[in-house]
């Protein structure tokens, strides 16, 4: 198993940075030259060449340490070329106020806007403060208890790691290690990593949530993490109808990329349950709390751009029209979009036809609706910095 982890970890660096070729058994007992392996901890903050365990004599004595309330640690400051390969981190306050409240921020090559801008949980795939035990291409969490990462995140001149707690709680515990190798020089064609993270609470029905606001530059979409709490008010409808669509270099109206379905893309179907494989998954499921969480890492499939790039999700659930006229009634907003009966497919947005019309169809209406969406996107640039805005505030986040 530790050797399949290893084949996994490499082939992922590979298909990232854009190697060709395949690899193979000798890339992992081969030692390239120029590279230099590093560990930040906070045994040994910033990986420094033979100064690992200084303290206590070198048996245990910095482990961890704890962040108080609006305190920031830097987990890791280099002036070299050089990949993160991995980080891990585990905290002892694992709520889902504090997964919100903690903020991660990660700087490349000196720039004084961060490229990845998220709250900690979900960043790591905890995106509803529910860590659960998964494992994937990009993240895991062994036993629910812990967050790892392995992408690759390479940079020419310079990294810095910062984690903020805006929550009005001290955190007891921070345990971190940050695995990165330094380089003698950088890599050719290299993409920056970026992270950002969206939420829209209460939207207009009919309006798309952005996965990923427009950004301008080339690059890679790597995938997204989204987290979505289900309105009440639209009772035991199905919240998934939405379909993902892809703006790429110059589309305006309609997108270059196009899918069917909220579950359709993260590749199931007819609903969602829990499932965790490498490149897509959904970690909740709860019918109970109306909370959904799933992911889609883009590595097999590479979504490219050259231009410009935004991913959305349309706002669009679904159920059969007695209960959707019942809702309708009660003053909740929704849009009717299409229906399936016995006589055909109707299109609504091209022949409206009102819910309370006579000869409005029976069966099964999608319609547009507002649920609370968040997610955390991942992808490649070519620059350090992007023009997103900066991260909403901590009481935007928890609320």
């Amino acid at each position: 198993m530790h050797y399949h982890r290893i084949f996994v970890r490499q082939l992922i660096v590979v298909a990232l940075l854009g190697f060709a070729g395949k690899l193979s058994a000798q890339e992992l007992y081969s030692a390239p030259k120029g590279q230099r392996s590093r560990v930040s901890s906070f045994e040994n903050l910033n990986g420094v060449k033979g100064e690992g365990g200084k303290t206590n004599q070198g048996a245990k004595g910095n482990a961890f340490e704890s962040l108080a309330a609006g305190q920031s640690k830097t987990l890791l400051v280099t002036n070299s070329a050089g990949i993160i390969q991995r980080m891990w981190v585990t905290i002892n306050d694992r709520s889902p106020a504090m997964l919100r409240s903690l903020r991660l921020r990660m700087y490349w090559d000196g720039a004084s806007k961060p490229a990845v801008d998220v709250p900690f949980g979900d960043f790591f795939c905890a995106g509803l403060g529910r860590p659960i035990a998964f494992q994937s291409a990009l993240f895991s969490d062994p036993e629910g208890h812990s967050f790892n990462c392995y992408i690759p995140m390479p940079f020419k001149s310079g990294a810095k790691i910062v984690i903020t707690n805006e929550s009005k709680s001290n955190l007891g515990s921070l345990y971190f290690d940050v695995d990165y190798t330094e380089l003698d020089k950088p890599l050719q064609d290299m993409l920056y990593f970026h992270a950002c993270w969206n939420r829209s609470v209460h939207s207009t029905p009919g309006t798309d949530f952005e996965l990923l606001p427009a950004i301008n530059g080339r690059g890679r979409f790597l995938g997204v993490y989204v987290g979505v709490n289900v309105d009440a008010a639209y009772g035991h409808t199905w919240w998934g109808e939405g379909e993902v669509k892809m703006y790429i270099d110059g589309d305006t109206t309609h997108p270059t990329i196009n899918g069917t379905g909220s579950e359709d893309y993260i590749g199931t179907g007819w609903g969602e349950g829990v499932f965790m494989n490498l490149y897509q998954g959904c970690t909740v499921a709860d019918t109970g709390k109306r909370q959904y969480a799933f992911y889609r890492f883009h590595i097999p499939d590479a979504v490219y751009f050259n231009q410009d790039f935004k991913a959305c999700i349309q706002e669009i659930g679904g159920g059969f029209d007695s209960e959707v006229k019942t809702i309708a009634a009660n003053g909740t907003p929704l849009l009717p979009v299409t229906v399936v009966s016995a006589t055909g497919f109707t299109r609504l947005m091209d022949t409206p036809l009102a819910l309370t019309d006579s000869r409005f169809p029976h069966g099964w209406v999608n319609f547009y609706r507002s649920d609370d969406y968040a997610a955390t996107a991942y992808f490649y640039l070519d620059r350090p910095e992007s023009s997103l805005k900066e991260l909403a505030g901590v009481e935007e986040r928890v609320r």
